[in-house]
């Protein structure tokens, strides 16, 4: 992705709520790019709209309607629903265009805006482009269409049912939820309706938690950034398996029915090796990215499967699993992509399939976890001022160098700003626990120095 662009990160464009480019002026003309780019031959459009629980997403809501209507777009008006539930409704309702208001996990106080395509994907890059030079100050100011053909605006009040059956849907009619104890945290998020909606009628016995939102507390101690919430209600009401969500309910952690925390790996790992040995795993492959653990690799490669590494974010994953053919794919984070199903990350999806592989193999979850050995991985997270490219800072790239000769094969670092973040990420993974933490420090505190926030 051009590195020089304005708007647009890995995942969409995220900000801080009522500041550009989320201010209402910004948001207005964004949604009059997005109308017109989706406008063809006198085509009305139709556009999708949905939300997490963020106390900024009306102000947000608000604005994009103001400019897509102005357009002569007509807009459907979901309220809050997950990130995968807006990519599904999108291409079922047969929508020109998607967008889901959302930050994913970070708090609060910051917000965003994914855009689907008429096929449920992510806007291709081309797209982002002219999507960029529309939102330009002075491009589309003072343009909207005459009185008669202002767009209408209009609630899809059966969204979050429609959804709920499109999950119930995917989750084996042979099998049945029936006595399972789940324990849900769904992060004060926009899957607070749907996710126990949708376990109760496929007959689990459902604790909630994160399930009721103020619009300031969504990810606040709560969902896939916090899974010992979870992980202890699993322990203290024996409950068979954990599931952790974050705020737009498109990334997954599981707990087993001991307490251990299984993150997107292990997850990644339970649903090829019971796609393979049903024979079903296309290509033998599975997709990953540079931060999935080795010991992905090394489990699924004694089985025959491929692990073939892309650069982080689903959407890296995804257009990876399209070019070679495979249709498994995820993040150690919990993002999981299963494509024959959906076009991104579904973390209720997600659960959904590996509750189905525990009812199939009549085994619990820790079971199906043991085979996995995690690689000690020790990851920290580094505020930074500005975002220089890292191969242009001397210290660092020989401090890295330097280490890679000391770990040689059996270890590897890796260092990356985030893309929706002011935040570097060092990733150090060895045979060594205190070796992983003692490079990682080193490198954090290196580039506190060279880049710290002030």
């Amino acid at each position: 992705m051009n590195a020089t662009r304005r708007y647009f990160g890995t995942d969409g464009i995220r900000g801080v709520a009522g500041v550009a480019p989320l201010d209402p002026e910004t948001l207005v003309r964004l949604g009059k790019a997005v109308a017109k780019i989706f406008t063809e031959d006198g085509k009305r459009p139709r556009v999708l709209l949905a939300k997490d629980t963020r106390l900024s997403g009306y102000m947000i809501e608000s604005s994009l309607a103001a400019g897509i209507t102005a357009m002569g777009a007509d807009l459907m008006l979901c309220g809050p629903v997950p990130t995968p539930g807006v990519a599904y409704l999108t291409k079922s309702m047969r929508a020109d265009a998607g967008i889901v208001i959302s930050a994913s996990h970070n708090s609060f106080e910051d917000n965003g805006i994914k855009i689907f395509g008429a096929d449920g994907f992510k806007l291709p890059d081309e797209l982002e482009v002219q999507v960029e030079e529309l939102l330009e100050p002075g491009v589309l100011d003072g343009k909207t269409v005459e009185a008669g053909a202002i767009g209408k605006a209009f609630r899809i009040d059966d969204a979050i049912g429609r959804y709920t059956v499109f999950l119930k849907e995917n989750f084996p009619r042979e099998l049945s939820l029936d006595g399972v104890k789940v324990g849900l945290d769904c992060a004060n998020g926009a899957a607070y309706i749907v996710g126990p909606q949708t376990l109760s009628e496929l007959g689990a016995e459902v604790v909630s938690r994160g399930v009721s939102p103020s619009g300031k507390n969504i990810n606040a101690g709560f969902g896939s950034l916090y899974p010992d919430v979870v992980a202890k209600l699993v322990v203290e009401q024996n409950l068979h398996v954990g599931v952790a969500l974050d705020g737009d309910a498109d990334r997954c952690i599981l707990v087993d029915e001991k307490g251990r925390i299984l993150d997107g790996d292990i997850l990644l790992a339970i649903c090829a090796l019971d796609m393979k040995a049903r024979g079903v795993l296309r290509k033998d492959l599975v997709v990953a990215t540079v931060m999935s653990n080795l010991g992905l690799d090394t489990l699924l490669g004694q089985h025959g499967i491929r692990v073939i590494r892309t650069g982080v974010g689903d959407r890296a994953v995804l257009e990876e699993m399209i070019r070679q053919g495979g249709q498994l794919g995820g993040e150690q984070s919990g993002h999981t992509i299963f494509s024959d199903i959906s076009t991104t990350g579904d973390g209720l999806l997600t659960a959904l399939m590996v509750m189905s592989i525990m009812e199939r193999q009549g085994k619990p979850l820790s079971e199906l976890a043991a085979a996995f050995t995690t690689f000690p991985q020790k990851l920290i997270n580094v505020k930074v001022s500005s975002k220089p490219p890292l191969e242009s800072i001397p210290a660092l790239s020989k401090a890295i160098e330097q280490k890679e000769r000391e770990l040689g094969t059996k270890g590897r670092i890796l260092v990356r700003y985030s893309g929706t973040e002011n935040k570097a990420r060092v990733m150090v993974e060895c045979e060594d626990e205190v070796s992983c933490k003692k490079h990682a420090e080193e490198l954090a505190e290196l580039l506190e120095r060279e880049l710290g926030a002030l």
